[in-house]
């Protein structure tokens, strides 16, 4: 076999083993992604909670200091009653009275129902809270673990790397630049074996013609149909 085809065959095959790693590492990603989601969620569930909980306590607040305007309303109203005289000014002061006593049994009423409210999402607040914990507990184990695995694929990675840097140090420059430009656009496929008389790029037959150049292996063969480099195994060979 061609030296530099041989040399071409165990490049491809040691960039296929460097690149076999990425769904690893992606997985591993998609892994911490999957995790960091259930803790936005919750988080933002505990956020919502909170923010309702705050903004109904400034209700009840303003509630509070209505009831107070209103008391000081209905206390005011007992003085002018001793100055009333006539019976237009007592009717005009009853209105006010009532008006004052609907608005604090609805401010009243309001506030029961916030507080009601209040209690509710405080339970839910601290099984949301305790959520989280527990979420991000498990993050902290599932982050371990995958620093951990893609440390081993890092470390498995690099040494490929440092074969690779051999391999093309030994490899000829016109024949290395050839093979980064087919691998460009056919990825770890740029070195197919024949099979059957067909390429296992594009899945082509391939003429007599070019099969028998396979064979013989003496130069570099491509495919007349995609391009790729081609080789026949040793044991498609042998047989």
């Amino acid at each position: 076999m061609n030296k530099h085809l041989n040399e071409l065959i165990e490049l491809s095959k040691n960039d296929l083993a460097i690149d076999s790693y990425n769904p690893q590492l992606e997985a591993a990603d998609k892994k911490m992604a999957k995790a960091q989601k259930k803790i936005d969620a919750a988080q933002s569930e505990l956020d919502e909670l909170t923010t309702s909980i705050a903004d109904n306590e400034k209700k009840v607040k303003s509630f509070d200091e209505q009831l107070v305007l209103l008391n000081e309303q209905l206390a005011l109203n007992a003085k002018k009653l001793k100055e009333i005289t006539t019976e237009k000014e007592m009717k005009a002061l009853s209105l006010e009275e009532d008006i004052a006593k609907e608005k604090m049994t609805f401010a009243n009423e309001e506030i029961e129902r916030l507080q009601k409210i209040n209690a509710t999402k405080a339970e839910l607040l601290v099984d949301a809270s305790e959520t989280v914990s527990t979420l991000k507990t498990e993050f902290d184990a599932i982050n371990i673990e995958v620093s951990k695995e893609k440390s081993a694929i890092e470390k498995s990675k690099s040494t490929l790397f440092k074969k690779r840097e051999e391999l093309t140090r030994n490899l000829e420059q016109k024949v290395l630049a050839f093979y980064e430009k087919i691998r460009i656009w056919a990825g770890n496929t740029a070195v197919v074996p024949v099979k059957k008389q067909a390429c296992y790029g594009c899945y082509m037959k391939l003429n007599d013609k070019t099969y028998a150049e396979v064979i013989k292996a003496d130069e570099i063969c491509n495919c007349p149909h995609c391009g790729r480099i081609l080789y026949l195994e040793p044991v498609t060979a042998e047989a």
